[in-house]
């Protein structure tokens, strides 16, 4: 019986030593090599065999990692005899303007060239109606904040379509004037609420059509009768908006009592045959969250992989499609338990809480997986 495990990994700006990856930003070797040996122990402590990463600027820093995990456990299989993905960012830029990537590490290899998906050809066009009818404008993204990364990896028999994510944060998103040197929103000392409120919603609107944009890959997937896989950082709670775009919506019990969207008359509803076609065609296309799963196993009311502010959330994700559900006759394996690595994770609100440069500021998920 096949047992294997995959993580998410957000690696906060991985990039080699003094090298500006921000504005005044940089690692001083001592931070670098603090940085490179603790993902190092995290790699060794989760012994996952896909790794899917987020925020690697550079992937040469990220195999020094995978070196330095190889070397602290040459007991098991090494990592430098892993395919390792790499999907830089088109936004990427020079010195204190760099824009991470993503990388996927499989032990397992590739199943086909992995594939970047970032320039959005045609353009997405999200259309808007006034309640009544009419033209109410549209939305238009011609390219995602940073790439989607979507491999297939052959497991034991199968293959997995897994896609790494990394979604617009929620930081606010501000328009500068043409000629100034920086937008207006952003000088705290001129705090202007509305504005940085319009900032939140740029940014809310960018990341849900992105999660759109991934829902649209990962429905084209199940459809076609694949396993899938989504891991990364969503910059997005389970019960937000942006995760049930990913996720798919949740059929009901019973559409026998719902009225015919064709309806001539008040007791025109949906028949049994009809019920059990929507709710499969719903069912078929949906994604199960990791932490969901987890908690109906082991009855644990809270996993967080980020914190700000005092406030702790679960930004980051493993996705899986029905072929890991317990409850679905057809499946082809499931979810044995989810590891959760955020002892690293400080919120911020204590003065002498200590900086997460030589970390990272998202805790790690691990999901071991066992086919049937």
């Amino acid at each position: 019986m096949t047992t294997f495990r995959i993580a998410t990994f957000n690696a906060q700006n991985l990039i080699g030593p003094d090298q500006p990856y921000q504005r005044f930003e940089s690692y001083t070797p001592e931070d670098y090599a603090a940085k490179r040996d603790w993902m190092a122990g995290q790699l060794t402590r989760m012994d996952s065999d896909i790794v899917a990463f987020q925020e690697i600027i550079d992937p040469e820093p990220l195999r020094e990692v995978i070196a330095a995990a190889d070397a602290q456990a040459p007991d098991r299989p090494p990592y430098a005899e892993a395919d390792l993905a790499f999907a830089p960012n088109m936004a990427d830029s020079g010195p204190g303007a760099r824009r991470p990537g993503l990388a996927v590490l499989s032990r397992f290899g590739f199943d086909g060239a992995p594939q970047s998906i970032q320039l959005l050809d045609p353009p997405l066009e999200i259309p808007f109606h006034h309640l009544g009818g009419g033209d109410a404008g549209h939305y238009q993204l011609n390219r995602l904040t940073r790439p989607i990364l979507k491999v297939r990896i052959p497991v034991g028999g199968h293959v997995l379509t897994v896609f790494n994510v990394h979604l617009k944060s929620r930081m606010g998103e501000f328009v500068r004037p043409k000629g100034a040197r920086f937008s207006p929103e952003i000088d705290l000392s001129a705090y202007d609420a509305a504005g940085r409120a319009m900032g939140v919603l740029r940014a809310s609107v960018r990341r849900m059509a992105e999660a759109w944009v991934l829902r649209k890959l990962v429905a084209d997937e199940l459809e076609a009768g694949n396993s899938v896989a989504v891991l990364g950082d969503l910059n997005a709670t389970p019960q937000s908006a942006t995760q049930q775009i990913i996720s798919g919506e949740r059929p009901f019990a019973d559409y026998t009592w719902l009225r015919r969207h064709d309806a001539k008359a008040a007791e025109d509803m949906y028949t049994q045959a009809e019920d059990a076609a929507i709710r499969e065609s719903i069912e078929r296309v949906r994604l199960h969250s990791a932490e969901a799963l987890f908690i109906r196993k082991a009855l644990r009311d809270m996993v967080y992989t980020n914190a700000f502010g005092g406030v702790f959330d679960s930004f980051d994700a493993i996705l899986l499609s029905r072929h890991f559900h317990p409850d679905w006759p057809a499946r082809i394996g499931e979810m044995t338990h989810l590891g959760v690595y955020n002892d690293h994770i400080a919120d911020g609100t204590h003065p002498e809480a200590p900086d997460n440069v030589r970390a990272s500021d998202h805790g790690q998920l691990v999901a071991h997986l066992r086919l049937v």
